[in-house]
């Protein structure tokens, strides 16, 4: 496919479930800040002559996953390239879970592929969204746009029920159902955002899931339809919020996002405090930035509206209607959003623009007052950007496509250097024990010293693969999925 724990900051918000040294969900907790506070990291991983390594383990072909770390468990989405049961052959989404400790593979959930149109589920793309753990339940969103729930044991220990109906769920229509065994995926429910949300799915379904007590807030993955000009579905929201214990749909927003949607909703939300105020962040396939009052937890029938607090608008002189007839124009159009919104002492930071396919060659990024939506400062980047802001004290990191690593003060937005490489950065970078991880789509992973005072190279290396997916630090080890292959590395003994 072509396309595709620690906050720190004046409060410290940490989902229930989340065990010291895990990473449960892709950025660190609420506010979606990957400024991780683990130390005693490698300075490096050695591809090729095991440097470092503790383990590596084959994917498929195509990864975009991040990886997630908890309970003793790494999982990771990817496709069926290169199957690891050979019932199960040819293009699907699949979700693996591997032990921590040495690798070993342990279940995967296999979604067949929707069948319709190649837009709705770009081929070997596999489940590109990363999974969000708590305790003993995964939740991830596949290929195919529903939401499911996972034992985080997979079949191995039973299956636990409600839904009991997996070789059904993993058979492709027509074919005679297969019988599920002990490494397959246990699912507890199923949520279809395409029945439920009435959404049209485009490309690859991407979310990552936040939770927030019993609610799962996600973006709905709604965009264009296959001639890139047309929104079958104006109605459908673009985020979303469902019941954690039954995937019912609970609230979503009643903002018209799909209506003038670009591309895609495939930015993922964030939550913080401050000003004694919770809100939930934004960023609409429409190009616009949005703070909702998070739902409540009352499970009433029928499906809230999300109260709207304010709405931002970062690129206020790009078209607004018919955005359709500036596809393929690289001079002007809307802007907007691939990475998340990142919550760091009160502050909101977005990097957004042109899209990378259909889009011009602008983007930026921003700095917002969490509680009035008042734009603080703005820089330019490069042509497109498609990562996610670390934010680790003064310092805001932030890559785009042009391979332009960046570092600027964070309140005040000057810029203290730039790197230029020879990669094209998809993943976003990783603040960690003093260094910036981060890898790309040509497959250099470069290694830099988290300082105002210049770009220090400490180490840089050949991945033999293309990095969609961000590093992850958990449990003093550092975990990488290239396209085909899942490192952990962790600082030799």
């Amino acid at each position: 496919m072509k396309r595709l724990r620690m906050l720190l900051g004046a409060v410290l918000l940490v989902p229930a479930g989340l065990e010291a040294g895990d990473q449960a969900q892709w950025g660190m907790a609420w506010g979606r800040n990957m400024v991780s506070a683990e130390t005693g990291l490698p300075a490096g991983i050695g591809f090729g002559d095991g440097r470092n390594v503790r383990w590596q383990v084959a994917l498929g072909t195509e990864t975009h996953s991040t990886p997630v770390v908890s309970g003793g468990r790494v999982y990771v989405g990817t496709n069926n390239g290169v199957p690891r049961d050979a019932g199960h052959a040819g293009d699907r989404g699949v979700l693996m879970a591997f032990a921590e400790s040495d690798g070993r593979f342990l279940w995967q959930l296999v979604v067949p592929k929707r069948s319709e149109d190649p837009y709705f589920d770009w081929p070997k793309s596999g489940i590109s969204s990363p999974a969000t753990v708590e305790g003993d339940r995964v939740y991830v969103v596949t290929n195919r746009g529903e939401v499911v729930c996972l034992d985080a044991l997979g079949l191995a220990n039973g299956n636990q029920g409600p839904f009991r109906d997996e070789g059904r769920h993993m058979t492709p229509e027509g074919e005679p159902v297969r019988e599920p065994g002990e490494t397959d995926a246990d699912i507890l429910w199923v949520t279809d955002l395409t029945e439920v949300a009435g959404i049209w799915s485009h490309d690859a379904a991407h979310s990552s899931i936040l939770i927030d007590g019993e609610n799962l807030i996600l973006n709905s993955g709604t965009g264009v339809d296959n001639t890139h000009r047309r929104i079958r579905r104006p109605e459908a929201p673009g985020l979303v919020v469902l019941d954690k214990a039954s995937g019912r749909m609970v609230a979503r927003d009643r903002e018209n996002i799909a209506t003038e949607t670009f591309h895609c909703n495939w930015s993922a939300p964030s939550l913080a405090e401050s000003g004694g105020q919770r809100r939930l962040f934004f960023c609409g396939g429409n190009g616009m930035i949005y703070a909702f009052a998070p739902p409540g937890q009352d499970r009433s029938d029928g499906v809230a509206a999300l109260r709207k607090l304010w709405v931002h608008d970062p690129d206020p002189s790009a078209p607004k209607r018919e955005v359709h007839v500036y596809n393929q124009n690289r001079q002007e159009g809307p802007s907007n959003v691939f990475g998340m919104p990142v919550c760091h002492e009160g502050r909101l930071y977005v990097a957004g623009g042109g899209d990378l396919w259909w889009g011009k060659t602008s983007s930026w990024l921003q700095c917002l007052d969490q509680e009035s939506g008042r734009l603080l400062w703005t820089a330019g980047l490069g042509k497109h950007v498609m990562s996610t802001p670390a934010v680790s004290g003064e310092l805001c990191f932030i890559a785009d496509t042009d391979g332009v690593i960046y570092c600027f003060h964070a309140v005040t937005g000057r810029e203290f250097w730039r790197h230029a490489t020879r990669g094209d950065y998809w993943a976003s970078p990783l603040v960690a024990d003093g260094r910036v991880y981060l890898g790309s789509r040509k497959g250099g992973f470069v290694v830099l010293a988290a300082d105002r005072r210049g770009a220090q190279v400490l180490g840089e290396s050949h991945a033999g693969a293309p990095v969609s997916a961000t590093a992850v630090a958990a449990n003093g080890r550092l975990f990488l999925a290239t396209m085909t292959t899942l490192y952990c590395a962790e600082v030799a003994k």
